[in-house]
């Protein structure tokens, strides 16, 4: 896979980047189509009457149509966002009304901050029950469990594709049957499940599927939201502004149709643009070839984790199919290996992930997290393990 490290410009800077589940690298090929929008055609979208603007509506349509076509949606199902947290506080914000004093929601302890929050506060708000599923180890649902809490008071389950701590991928199509033989809606954080598997939403039966472009090689600040038509039709609209509505008078509003009813003012256009360039990008390659080469690494390198640093925990060593190696070091903060490692330039990630109640539950503050993409080599993992066996020295040199 060494072959497509050369599209990647931050690796030219001397960084060894295993952070790729916070924030994947950038190919020069969506560098260049957000630079292209601002460059030569940087107008707005559905204004005017302007050539400009008409090649520009329709590019942003195309990469729509793209998107819908990648998951296996229609056009009209596809919302563009600022990312997976925007879209899940948008879903939460649909279901404002709906939501009634005493109904439940289900979402489990391994989820994202920005899966969590949002049906938390909603539950206070609205004086719902939040309910936990259980999970096992690798962050998938129970199932057994799952069926032993839903009934029909329970309005909506919000889980995880993949987890974001321990890479664990819910089995989507079981959880949305069980969840829709109560007539509950299912909402997907899909921010990491998007990275590693093509998504048929047709296929899985799920409502909403929330994520975001920097997590797939696509520029930040720009994500997707997918909904059911049919849900989607009967929504009411989050912001009012421009470009959303059909007709305005002074005593009455009418909007379009989703989903433009849900994109008001200026959308990020230049994102939007590189998001469909990183789409692109991602099948010329295909996952399974992406997959395979990650799979590889995250064995080579657990490997040597187990061998050679002392008095390592790996969270989710028995996870075959992860791109994450989640661990501590007995006696030293997580921050510490972090900030050790910087000064070699490797860039990981530590602390908690943005899942608090996952780490209260393990019994840690944080953790370190390794997250692998197809751009990294065994070479850099080597730099890593090397890196590792001298943190305690860095320390003791540090505090002296």
């Amino acid at each position: 896979m060494n072959e497509y490290r050369k599209d990647f410009p931050m690796l030219k800077q001397g960084y060894i980047y295993f952070n790729s589940a916070s924030t994947a690298l950038k190919p020069q090929i969506v560098i260049d189509a957000s630079n292209e929008y601002y460059e030569k055609y940087s107008v707005n979208t559905n204004r005017g009457v302007d050539s400009l603007g008409y090649m520009v509506t329709n590019k942003y349509e195309q990469t729509r149509n793209k998107i819908a076509k990648f998951m296996n949606a229609n056009a009209n199902e596809i919302i563009f966002t600022r990312g997976t947290t925007s879209g899940l506080n948008l879903v939460a914000r649909f279901f404002e009304s709906a939501i009634l004093e005493d109904d439940e929601i289900i979402v489990s302890i391994h989820e994202h901050h920005a899966n969590f929050i949002p049906w938390q506060q909603l539950c206070m708000r609205k004086k719902a029950k939040l309910i936990l599923v259980k999970t096992y180890r690798d962050g998938t649902v129970d199932l057994d469990d799952l069926k032993s809490k839903i009934n029909f008071n329970t309005k909506i389950v919000a889980l995880n594709h993949i987890s974001n701590v321990f890479g664990g991928i819910n089995p989507l199509k079981d959880i949305a049957t069980i969840v829709h033989q109560y007539n509950a809606y299912f909402v997907v954080d899909g921010a990491q499940g998007i990275v590693h598997e093509q998504v048929d939403v047709k296929d899985l039966d799920i409502d909403f599927y929330a994520f975001s472009g920097h997590k797939i090689y696509g520029p930040t600040g720009v994500g997707v939201l997918y909904g059911k038509y049919s849900i989607l039709e009967n929504m009411e609209p989050a912001e009012y502004g421009g470009e959303m509505i059909d007709v305005v008078t002074l005593n009455k509003t009418t909007f379009k149709k989703p989903p433009y009813c849900f994109e008001a003012g200026t959308m990020m256009i230049a994102e939007v643009l590189g998001l469909g360039k990183a789409i692109d990008y991602i099948q010329s390659i295909g996952y399974s070839k992406m997959n395979e080469h990650v799979k590889q690494i995250r064995h080579y390198l657990i490997e040597r984790l187990t061998q050679e640093i002392k008095d390592i925990q790996i969270y989710n060593r028995d996870i075959v199919d992860s791109n994450l190696i989640t661990f501590n070091i007995k006696g030293i903060h997580s921050h510490d290996v972090a900030s050790h490692l910087d000064s070699k330039k490797i860039i990981i990630r530590a602390g908690h992930h943005c899942a608090s109640p996952l780490m209260e539950y393990l019994g840690v503050a944080s953790t370190i997290r390794v997250s692998l993409a197809f751009y990294n080599t065994k070479e850099e993992c080597n730099q890593l393990v090397g890196a590792l066996k001298e943190v305690g020295d860095y320390l003791n040199v540090l505090f002296k």
